[in-house]
């Protein structure tokens, strides 16, 4: 049994579901503080030839929120926005369609809460895509601890044999020792996806929104490059 662990992040890139692909028990941390200016509430679209934020307006609120607390403010009038420019710049994409599912489902739900507006795209983006892992939400596991305490934990309510973190969790765990508290074996993320050709772009920018990925591939192409990394041969 092997078990991941991570937040509900806003808009994901491919490696959230690769992650996501490789494990029996993923559970959604949708209980811990909000952070400003983090991937709860942004990620990054091809908008202009570049790169550029795309952020979900928040009700103002104390930080000491949790995500699963935190409201989205006026997402109505934010979406039809974000449509517009969405359109504007992958209208002309391979598979506009299919992307711009996800933009209209984040305009399904304006009272929404942070972690589960996030937590409905990633289930709907991980149903296309045909992955079954089961999926959890921390806060209603009843499993306390801070930290890599509470990652342990939540192993070893699954019974999870290992736990499969991103590469960049790695100084995080080692600082906490999470290896000497736990016999559950730890191991990281190995995913390195290739270059795809990203319409109306002449270089190519890594780790944007799994939206893009889908605007260029579609549900079937994006399904080889979440698993292996690969783009299909032309």
């Amino acid at each position: 049994m092997i078990c991941a662990i991570m937040q509900p992040t806003f808009l994901p890139w491919a490696g959230y579901f690769n992650l996501m692909s490789q494990v029996d028990d993923f559970v959604f941390l949708d209980d811990v503080q909000l952070e400003k200016q983090s991937w709860q509430t942004r990620n990054r679209l091809l908008m202009n030839g570049c790169a550029q934020w795309v952020s979900l307006p928040l009700r103002h609120s104390k930080l000491s929120k949790s995500i699963k607390e935190t409201e989205v403010l006026d997402i109505g009038r934010w979406g039809e926005k974000l449509a517009k420019g969405f359109k504007q710049n992958y209208g002309k994409h391979p598979h506009y369609a299919a992307a711009r599912d996800i933009i209209d489902l984040l305009m399904l739900e304006p009272e929404a809460k942070l972690a589960t507006l996030n937590e409905t795209v990633i289930r709907f983006v991980a149903e296309k895509l045909e992955i079954t892992t089961r999926l959890h939400r921390a806060g209603e596991l009843g499993v306390k601890g801070a930290r890599s305490t509470r990652l342990i934990s939540l192993c070893e309510h699954f019974k999870a044999k290992e736990y499969l973190s991103p590469v960049g969790a790695a100084d995080y765990l080692s600082e906490d020792g999470f290896t000497l508290k736990t016999t559950t074996t730890l191991r990281f993320q190995e995913y390195h996806p290739q270059a795809y050709l990203q319409k109306g772009s002449q270089e190519f920018f890594s780790h944007l929104s799994i939206v893009d990925v889908i605007a260029n591939l579609g549900w079937d192409g994006t399904r080889k490059y979440i698993i292996k990394g690969v783009v299909d041969e032309l």
